[in-house]
């Protein structure tokens, strides 16, 4: 009895999630949260300047019993350090936080700026910046499964049913297409494109690259699955009463792939992130003064960026690595739960 409750208990535990998984889906429910309420998350216009707060560091925040409060600074170029050095006018009196006000979470009444992480070289500010840029940077991935899954599944499944030389014929030009870097590959498309599109137009172009490019491996692992499960008695039963071969392709065989399905669209994802954000950090994706996450990232790959203002690289550089991991780990989770093979 004793080594068959512990047997069920030791069961219980191994079915529960690990807690970097908790953390992970804390981490992109934040993400999603935070670029689907930017209007009211983000402090400011991500596209407003302040001319005189170009390269300006983090607002030092101070406490009283009101409550979190900062003090109105100009700015002031140091000739021998060459930084741009905040100087706080006190004498303005205290600028307290106001939250739930003027339809933002966090704001500020002016003179006094609030910026959580700084400013850009135009002064824009960053937080606001990073907020606007997560809606190119983490709905690609969901628009490109739009695109790439339907395509990738009826292919592999049709060349997975009928076999032959239809399946050779199909699964050569998938592999050709696979055959590609794609990353050179996805350089090459997006440095041809007009420079004349606008960055929606541009959005578009690259989800439809991205999309171009991932279809073909989807198709060949469902293509794998079809050819297991094509000889199954289900199927042979579908056969015999007449059912065509749309129909079980569609109703019976695409189905029994959904776990694989689920696991395939959080490892997918995380490819249409870096893929835009490498585009935009090239220069070749969207292009100023629209934010994304890459051309955030972009400004701050100078060196002199990096030694005196390390805030403006390190803070994309931790969204898409949150991001990214993320979706890598919960794509693992889900992998060794719904896999049968790895969950014996």
């Amino acid at each position: 009895m004793i080594f068959v409750e512990t047997q069920k208990n030791n069961k219980r535990k191994a079915k529960q999630p690990p807690i970097a998984v908790y953390i992970c889906i804390f981490i992109l429910i934040s993400l999603y949260g935070a670029i689907g309420f930017a209007a009211f998350i983000a402090p400011y216009d991500p596209l407003s300047q302040n001319p005189t707060a170009g390269y300006a560091q983090p607002s030092h925040i101070y406490w009283d019993k009101q409550g979190p409060y900062i003090y109105p600074q100009k700015y002031k170029l140091n000739e021998m350090s060459f930084k741009k050095e905040s100087l706080e006018i006190r004498d303005q009196g205290k600028y307290h936080l106001k939250f739930f006000k003027n339809n933002k979470l966090v704001s500020v009444d002016q003179p006094a700026y609030f910026y959580i992480l700084g400013t850009d070289r135009i002064g824009r500010d960053l937080f606001s910046r990073l907020i606007y840029g997560g809606r190119p940077s983490l709905t690609i991935g969901f628009i490109g499964l739009l695109i790439a899954f339907p395509i990738g599944i009826i292919y592999g499944g049709i060349s997975g049913f009928f076999g032959g030389w239809i399946d050779n014929l199909m699964m050569r030009l998938a592999e050709a297409i696979m055959s590609f870097p794609s990353f050179y590959l996805l350089i090459i498309l997006s440095a041809i494109l007009p420079a004349s599109l606008s960055n929606f137009q541009r959005f578009a172009m690259i989800t439809l690259i991205l999309s171009f490019i991932s279809w073909a491996s989807l198709a060949r692992i469902i293509r794998g699955q079809i050819l297991s499960l094509k000889e199954k008695e289900f199927i042979e039963a579908a056969r015999s009463i007449g059912q065509n071969y749309l129909v079980i392709i569609t109703k019976h065989l695409i189905p029994h792939t959904a776990s694989f399905l689920i696991i395939a669209i959080t490892l997918s994802i995380p490819s249409f992130i870096i893929g835009e954000s490498a585009l935009s950090f090239l220069g070749l994706g969207i292009n100023q003064p629209d934010p994304s996450w890459g051309n955030i990232l972009a400004e701050g790959k100078d060196l002199s960026n990096i030694l005196t203002r390390p805030w403006l690289i390190w803070s994309p550089s931790l969204l898409i690595f949150g991001a990214v991991f993320s979706f890598n780990i919960l794509g693992d989770y889900l992998r060794d739960r719904l896999d049968p093979k790895l969950s014996q």
